[in-house]
């Protein structure tokens, strides 16, 4: 404690600058769920699995913690290229020392914004850039992260949740039909979602639900 003291004690400007930069890796560490969150496409699978449970009522099944695990590994695997883009034009070369620390943000920001650009609608970036006063941007580096995440993150939701009211329909189907039955035998008073799980689950597995959600999930980011 008594070092990183004495780096803001010195006059020495390397050492407030290295203070500096190691305040902005503890930063970014404390923002890195957040980055993973908004930044990727994690937020669109957490959402359409989350869909798919509602629409079958199986209450906690699958639990939280499977349906977050599988979110995470779908993301990484869709966000690969990405990352490796990554640690290829930013990481690598500035842990060589080839490059200065506000370089390499640069050169780490630039395949995200691909990324997020590809998958935005041209309607919410405009949003948040008329907010924010800015120009019309030349190119991709002109536009600033503050615009374009978060028109990213909503453009992921309104897409997420397209996905799954599609999902939702023909689970919709069944229980209507159940409790159409029920109504007709008279069966007023015993809940249609009781019987009409047992045919959910059987439909979602013949047509092999986890492979056809997994799919679209994967083609929806080609």
């Amino acid at each position: 404690m008594n070092d990183f003291v004495n780096l803001f004690s010195e006059n020495d400007p390397a050492s407030i600058s290295t203070a500096v930069q190691l305040l902005i890796l503890m930063t970014v560490l404390t923002l890195a769920p957040s980055i993973l969150i908004l930044m990727t496409c994690f937020t669109r699978i957490i959402i359409i699995l989350s869909f798919v449970r509602t629409s079958l009522a199986t209450q906690q099944m699958p639990p939280n913690q499977i349906l977050i695990g599988l979110a995470l590994f779908l993301t990484f695997f869709i966000m690969a290229p990405t990352f490796y883009e990554v640690n290829d034009q930013a990481l690598q070369p500035l842990f060589n020392e080839e490059i200065e620390l506000e370089e390499a943000y640069e050169e780490a920001s630039m395949p995200f914004k691909e990324f997020m650009a590809e998958h935005t609608r041209q309607k919410d970036l405009a949003l948040f850039m008329d907010y924010a006063g800015v120009e019309s941007p030349e190119s991709l580096e002109d536009i600033p992260l503050t615009s374009l995440v978060p028109a990213f993150a909503i453009s992921e939701l309104k897409t997420a949740f397209q996905m799954g009211f599609m999902i939702f329909i023909p689970f919709l189907v069944i229980d209507m039909a159940v409790a159409s039955v029920l109504m007709s035998m008279g069966m007023m008073m015993l809940p249609p979602v009781m019987i009409s799980l047992p045919f959910k689950v059987l439909l979602f597995v013949i047509v092999d639900g986890w492979y056809l959600i997994t799919h679209s999930v994967l083609e929806s980011y080609i």
